[in-house]
Parts: structure tokens; sequence; C-alpha cells
């Protein structure tokens, strides 16, 4: 895909069987585009989307790859050199891309993880091409949404948030914070779950909780067949 200011950047691509379908924009976790990421794209296809995961961290280490705790440390060192205003150019650029596919009819939802999370509300805040952003958002666990809370006006699209309880990374308060900016707005919905954090990333065993995840993924599903399909 083609950079705003120049150079190329990859993404993971999955194609449904039907060869065509609503786009899906997938951001990953600090762990980058690993066997969870692709796995979650792979699924994506199966429910009929044209799903890309973008390499987030192309700037600073192209296909940086890592799987679980034994990569956290290389992980907060790529979170911490990357820049968000170029990520969210990076995000529309994908967009743009995917809008641009053959494949794609036309209709775009947005979901991502951990700091996926804060990429998929940064790109139903902040992407639009031709003047219209994502038609539906599903962040889950958005470490950086906290941060973004001033672009709460501009959350446009029908949108449901995921939180486990027992985050470590997320506190109750900044979960709190992020229903609050969204008190009596119908198109958001907010679902807690007595789970940690990274609950649905099933390659880190630790993180993993298989109940949390089942029931967020069919109500994700359930969600982006309404409002996509």
């Amino acid at each position: 895909m083609q950079a705003h200011d120049g150079g190329t950047f990859e993404a993971f691509c999955a194609i449904p069987e039907s060869g065509s379908g609503p786009g899906m924009l997938l951001f990953q976790e600090i762990f980058g585009i690993n066997d969870n990421m692709r796995g979650l794209a792979e699924r994506l296809a199966n429910e009929g989307y044209v799903t890309l995961v973008p390499d987030m961290f192309w700037r600073i280490e192209p296909r940086f790859e890592r799987k679980d705790e034994s990569g956290l440390a290389d992980a907060f060192a790529m979170v911490q050199k990357f820049d968000f205003a170029t990520g969210v150019a990076d995000i529309q650029s994908t967009h743009a891309h995917l809008l641009g596919m053959s494949e794609c009819t036309g209709k775009i939802g947005a979901i991502g993880f951990c700091l996926g999370g804060g990429l998929a509300f940064a790109a139903a805040t902040m992407s639009r091409v031709d003047g219209r952003g994502p038609d539906a958002a599903v962040p889950y666990y958005g470490s950086p949404v906290n941060d973004m809370l001033d672009q709460a006006p501009n959350l446009e699209c029908p949108t449901m948030f995921h939180y486990g309880n027992n985050d470590a990374f997320i506190p109750e308060d900044k979960i709190a914070e992020v229903e609050s900016a969204f008190a009596g707005n119908p198109n958001v919905t907010f679902h807690r779950y007595d789970a940690g954090h990274a609950f649905s990333n099933w390659d880190a065993p630790s993180m993993y909780q298989a109940d949390a995840a089942e029931l967020a993924w069919s109500r994700t599903i359930g969600f982006l067949a309404e409002h996509l399909k």
C-alpha cells in the first residue's frame, strides 16, 4: 500500500471464499501481525469480510512480530517509538486502499485489540475517505482510547467496546471514563467481562480466557453483521 508521505507498507489480507464482501480494518496488538492476528483475519474472512491487517510498525521495524509475554519488552519498546499521528495517516491510507479493492463491496468496519483497540477508535473518529468514515467499530480493551476522548464528538458510527474488569493495564476508573464520555449515545455499546487484559488472545495462554473471548466474539460478529451486511 502507498503511504501518504511516500514509501509503501504491507498488510495481511484475507478474502472470503465468495471473493467479495464488506471491508474490515483489523488492527494489531503490540505484538505486531502474529498468528493471533492472522487467525482473526481468517475468522473474519470466514464471516464474509474482506480483511486487511496493516503493518502499523512498518516505519520502525517492518514485519515486527512477537507472540506473548516473552515478547512484551520488545513490544513495549516498539510502542514507545510509535508515532500515533503518523499511524492515523497510515490508517487512512489503508482505509482508502481497502475501499479501492475490487473485492470490497463498500461498507467498512474497524476492529482492534489492545493498541489496536485504540487504532480502531482512531479509525472511527479520524479516518475519512471522501468524507466518509467506517460504518462500524469494535475496540477491544483499547489502551490508547482514554488519550483520544477529545475525539468523542467525531464518533459517528455504531461502536461496541469490550473491556475486562480485571485489566492490569486499564484500571476501572479509565474504563468508567470512556463509558462516561459516551453516556447517552445510543450508537455506543459497552460490554465488560470477568477477565484481564488481552483475554481474546488465544496465542498468549496466560492472558487468554476462553469464555470471555467466545462471548465477546459472538457479540462482535452479530454487531458487525447488523451494521455491515
